[in-house]
């Protein structure tokens, strides 16, 4: 019998019983985690209301064996509220699409339990964090923490440069299987041509240029949003269910 401390982000829950819940989290030590608990569904449980979704915690683990995952789920027995991020998005429309978003994006790029995941789970905190500030469009969050997950797991897309070639930018075609811009003689079959204003605020997205991203029209915005979706379908294979209610700008 083992005890384990790590932050996390609660990233779902699902009904136990009368009064449990299995709670989903991301961790900073070790990686995405699900964990039974006891109690935190009865009305007067402040325990429960740490554990919901968008919460930043320190959370305290009981496992029966040495490793925190294992054949059985261990037992979440004590939470503190690191930041509540879920009060800050939960009341608007956008931020909720987005963070929910953002959630099951880190849910679908940890799926094996106990592995360490340090950058998603960073990339999954700061982008809770700017988004429960408003500090810029919720739409530009998402997409940009999107980009970002995609790179760190290793499919980053380039929107300069060929992405076959290496031809310096910029490059009038765009293919999602490429890894994205691509010179005339590199295109494929099925290959776009987005506008350059598109693929500039894509590429301000993923290096952090803000004030490229902000300045964007909503015309460029909602291109981009459609370019960042089919990337991510086609390295997930599949979409992702919460980016069908997510707003564009």
């Amino acid at each position: 019998m083992s005890l384990f401390r790590d932050d996390g982000i609660v990233l779902r829950t699902q009904k136990l019983g009368e009064a449990d819940r299995i709670i989903t989290l991301l961790t900073r030590n070790h990686g995405r985690v699900r964990a039974v608990a006891r109690g935190v569904r009865r009305t007067k449980s402040k325990f429960g209301a740490r554990l919901e979704p968008f919460s930043h915690v320190d959370v305290q683990f009981f496992a029966r064996n040495s490793e925190l995952v294992g054949r059985g789920l261990p037992l979440c027995t004590q939470s503190e509220t690191i930041a509540a991020y879920g009060g800050g998005i939960v009341t608007d429309y956008g931020r909720y699409t987005a963070g929910t978003a953002m959630l099951e994006t880190a849910e679908r790029f940890t799926d094996h339990e106990g592995e360490p995941a340090v950058q998603q789970y960073l990339l999954l905190v700061g982008a809770l964090r700017t988004l429960a500030r408003g500090e810029h469009e919720s739409h530009l969050i998402l997409d940009a923490f999107l980009l970002r997950s995609l790179a760190v797991n290793g499919y980053a897309p380039t929107f300069g440069d060929c992405a076959k070639c290496g031809m310096p930018g910029p490059n009038r075609f765009f293919s999602v299987g490429a890894g994205g811009s691509v010179c005339v003689d590199c295109r494929v079959p099925g290959s776009v041509v987005p506008s350059p204003q598109a693929l500039t605020l894509l590429g301000a997205l993923l290096t952090g240029d803000w004030e490229t991203a902000d300045a964007s029209e909503a015309r460029f915005v909602r291109e981009g949003s459609g370019l960042v979706s089919a990337y991510l379908h086609w390295h997930l294979e599949r979409g992702l269910r919460s980016l069908r209610y997510v707003e564009k700008g």
